[in-house]
């Protein structure tokens, strides 16, 4: 067993509190990393806050090296790798290059392992609930399996490759793999998060003339606008699908992160004839969609998980681009020493960051 440092829930509704935790040795294809960032995502606070099977750790945005394998492992140890989504490999999505739609893609990400011996993780030696994304990885240490381990270059900084695993390669996915917009598409992104600001950046990569950024706070459409954006709305003093209208003649393809009915009516009544909105945000379970201006206008509305990726291609894709200068990652990230999560985690409730960044050993 070894002892590790982790942000546990250990309080349905509370937030999570950093506590030694055991962790097992990795089996079968498992890979056992030692976390050197992770990435506080949305996703993290919105389900932590509702989980009511506890203990629990969370952290699905980690990046870090591998220190141990099990014997049908994938991956060496001494690899630099950003770990992402879990999927099981061998359902006809899976086999198709589309794991993000894993058959078993909600009990394998989002409900936690068994609490039994097959848990990765004990909380004073009781197995507790684990595997968030398959990995649990607001830990210093995290056992995730190797379909969930993307190997990245060593030169790339951990901090910045974190957010490859799920925010980064959702907003450039849902622009680069499923919108696949053309320079004359007016482009439009709703939330400038650290989803709505790579979909920004993807955008730009894309070619598009046109990148218009909505966002009610100051700051992220500034950071938009240094992104790549050509323009930017503030939701809070216009009508925003007039405006978008007025501005582009109506968006060729747009991209919501907010999951709020109101904006994603505002980005449905956005769009042109025949344009596309990507449905990437976790909120609303429900929203009233005008279904004839959809209907009349030949509208695609699609709902988009992890950017549609491929990871194992995607995340170095991804690191390349970085590496090119195309993703300027350090201008979303801002990072904190492990031991202040609970100050990160107050930070990315309240958005006062777009992507804090926890860095052990800082």
């Amino acid at each position: 067993m070894l002892t590790a440092r982790a942000a546990v829930l250990l309080d349905a509704g509370a937030d999570p509190q950093l506590t030694d935790v055991q962790l097992r040795e990795p089996v079968g294809d498992e890979v056992l990393v030692r976390i050197d960032a992770v990435g506080i995502c949305h996703t993290d606070i919105s389900v932590a806050a509702r989980f009511r099977k506890v203990p629990m750790v969370f952290g699905h945005e980690g990046a870090g090296t591998v220190v141990a394998a099990g014997p049908q492992a994938q991956r060496r140890v001494g690899e630099s790798v950003v770990l992402t989504f879990a999927s099981c490999g061998g359902c006809p999505h899976c086999a198709s290059d589309q794991p993000a739609y894993c058959d078993h893609a909600t009990d394998l990400n989002m409900r936690g392992g068994r609490r039994d011996e097959s848990s990765a993780l004990r909380l004073d030696g009781a197995p507790i609930t684990a595997g968030f994304f398959g990995q649990s990885s607001f830990a210093t240490h995290a056992i995730a399996r190797s379909r969930s381990a993307v190997t990245v270059p060593e030169s790339i900084d951990p901090a910045l490759a974190a957010p490859l695993g799920c925010s980064v390669q959702t907003g450039v996915g849902a622009v680069l793999n499923v919108l696949t917009p053309e320079p004359v598409d007016p482009f439009v992104v709703f939330g400038a998060g650290a989803v709505g600001l790579s979909a920004v950046m993807a955008a730009r990569i894309a070619g598009c003339r046109t990148i218009v950024a909505v966002d009610p706070v100051e700051q992220r459409r500034t950071l938009a606008t240094e992104l790549g954006a050509t323009a930017t709305i503030d939701p809070a003093t216009t009508d925003v699908a007039a405006e978008v209208v007025e501005l582009t003649g109506g968006a060729g393809a747009a991209v919501d992160t907010t999951a709020r009915p109101d904006v994603i009516a505002a980005a449905v009544a956005a769009l042109r004839t025949r344009g596309s909105l990507a449905l990437v945000g976790l909120g609303a379970l429900t929203a009233e969609l005008p279904v004839a201006l959809i209907m009349g206008k030949g509208l695609a509305v699609r709902g988009v998980v992890e950017g549609d990726s491929e990871p194992q291609t995607f995340i170095p894709r991804l690191a390349d681009l970085h590496r090119h200068g195309e993703l300027p990652l350090d201008k979303l990230v801002t990072t904190y020493p492990f031991d202040d999560f609970d100050r990160a985690w107050g930070a990315a409730k309240a958005g006062e960051v777009v992507k804090p960044v926890l860095v052990t050993g800082a």
